[in-house]
């Protein structure tokens, strides 16, 4: 029954993805090449509203079926569904930062309540807890993994990738460590990523846009959250999974913000956009990320939920050589 679930949600996300193309094509939503773009081809956006609906739709099929308990079913469901429409119209239209930043921290109080905030966090064989500290750190947490998500989005098939990765690493980060019940959440969502990357793998045919890789963010945090729970070794592993993005995003904004540049606004200084234009394609670079995950997080993550590695000790080694590679990809730094 639930493979027959997981196959639907490809074929519902793949179906969707090409009428939401249509519709883009027939309204002019189109993200129109320009100074900061790394696409040179006015391209169709807001395709990840197809993901979003093949996911979310699931959630309660899963629940009833013990995939998943209420609490965090309807964590993803408020959270993930208000950060897509606040996308959506912002796809649409736009929405002035300082109100989408706003609803994207009521998005993250709403998953915190339902999640029960932010567990005690396990340091090198201690257990620190933080209180109401910890509930905000939290939610800056859960709204910068929303916003890094959008800022990664940046050329064909990168946050696809990356989603695909994550959640089929979370999954066997389940299987292996005796908590396979959970590994359906992740899976779920493995599925609706499957169906949209169709048209998203280089070239792309359409682009996610704001609705589909902020609810990635911000649904991803939800699922660290979620770990963070069920075992200290859970949260690093998923901290781990998510090393691509939340190293490249973090630098970059960190350099920049050293630079005294405006950091809302749109650049193209990102260690992976570097990258492709140094490859003068995307696929190479896309396809780099999917290896990075495969090859270097995925079994260091292993090595921590089997208890081989202590947590903190693994998030280091993990990201030590992805930091020296956006570092010489010149991460943060202009044209």
């Amino acid at each position: 029954m639930m493979i027959g679930l997981l196959l639907l949600i490809v074929l519902l996300s793949w179906f969707l993805t090409g009428r939401m193309r249509r519709y883009a094509l027939a309204r002019s939503l189109l993200d129109i090449p320009n100074g900061r773009s790394s696409h040179s081809v006015p391209t169709p956006r807001g395709g990840g509203v197809a993901l979003v609906l093949a996911f979310l739709l699931a959630l309660p099929w899963l629940a009833y079926r013990g995939g998943l308990d209420d609490a965090l079913m309807w964590a993803m469901l408020g959270s993930g569904s208000g950060v897509a429409l606040l996308g959506l119209l912002d796809d649409h239209g736009h929405i002035a930062a300082r109100w989408r930043l706003l609803g994207h921290f009521v998005a993250a109080a709403w998953a915190l309540y339902w999640l029960g905030g932010m567990p005690p966090v396990a340091v090198m064989g201690g257990s620190l807890e933080l209180g109401w500290l910890g509930h905000g750190l939290a939610a800056l947490g859960l709204v910068w993994l929303l916003n890094l998500y959008n800022f990664m989005d940046g050329i064909d098939g990168i946050a696809s990738v990356e989603a695909l990765a994550v959640c089929l690493g979370g999954a066997l980060l389940y299987a292996l460590s005796g908590h396979a019940e959970l590994l359906w959440v992740p899976l779920a969502l493995a599925c609706a990523v499957l169906g949209f990357c169709y048209w998203n793998f280089p070239p792309a045919r359409i682009f996610m846009g704001d609705a589909g890789s902020g609810f990635l963010g911000m649904v991803l945090g939800v699922m660290l959250l979620q770990a963070a729970w069920i075992s200290a070794e859970l949260l690093w592993a998923w901290l781990i999974l998510l090393g691509v993005f939340v190293v490249d995003a973090t630098l970059t904004l960190l350099r920049r913000l050293l630079g005294g540049e405006r950091v809302h606004e749109a650049h193209r200084s990102h260690a992976y956009q570097h990258a492709a234009r140094r490859c003068g394609r995307h696929l190479p670079v896309t396809l780099g990320v999917a290896l990075l995950n495969l090859c270097w997080l995925l079994p260091i993550a292993l090595w921590v939920v089997l208890g081989g590695l202590d947590g903190l000790a693994g998030l280091l080694i993990a990201y030590t050589p992805l930091l020296v590679l956006a570092w010489k990809l010149r991460a943060g730094v202009a044209e």
